[in-house]
C-alpha cells in the first residue's frame, strides 16, 4: 500500500513534520493498522497547485491520503480538501494524537466519498 501525507502550509513554516513522521515510522496512532508493506510515497503541503499534486500522487500510485493533525484542528478546508481528495484517494483525516482532536472528529472517507471508520474510532 502507498500512502501520503498533506500537512498544513502555514503550519509548515514553524514545523519539522517530527509528529507524523514519528507516527508513521513508529506505527502510531493514524498508522497502528498498518502492515510492513506500506510505503511513504509523498510529504507535501496543502498550498500550492492542488490538483496537480493530486495528479502526481495518482501517476506515483498513492492509495491513501492522510491529512495532518494541524490541518485537522486548524484548517477551515478539512472537510472539503477531505472530500476532494476522496475522489481519487481514501483519506484518513488525522496522522497523529486521538481520533476525536480538540476541536473535531478525524473524518476518514473510502476512495469515492463513503465514510470509513478506524480502529482507533472504534475504540474512543
Amino acid at each position: 500500500m502507498k500512502i501520503a501525507i498533506i500537512v498544513r502550509s502555514e503550519t509548515l513554516d514553524k514545523c519539522t513534520g517530527k509528529g507524523c513522521l514519528q507516527a508513521y515510522f513508529q506505527r502510531l496512532d493514524s498508522f497502528a493498522t498498518y502492515a510492513d508493506d506500506v510505503q511513504l510515497i509523498g510529504f507535501t503541503q496543502d498550498g500550492g497547485d492542488l490538483e496537480k499534486k493530486i495528479n502526481k500522487l495518482k501517476d506515483l500510485g498513492v492509495d491513501v491520503v492522510h491529512l495532518s493533525s494541524c490541518i485537522r484542528g486548524k484548517s477551515d478546508a478539512y472537510e472539503a480538501l477531505a472530500r476532494r481528495l476522496s475522489q481519487d484517494f481514501a483519506v484518513v483525516g488525522y496522522t497523529h494524537g486521538k481520533f476525536n482532536g480538540r476541536t473535531r472528529q478525524a473524518i476518514c472517507l473510502d476512495k469515492g466519498g463513503a465514510q470509513a471508520g478506524t480502529k482507533e474510532q472504534a475504540e474512543d
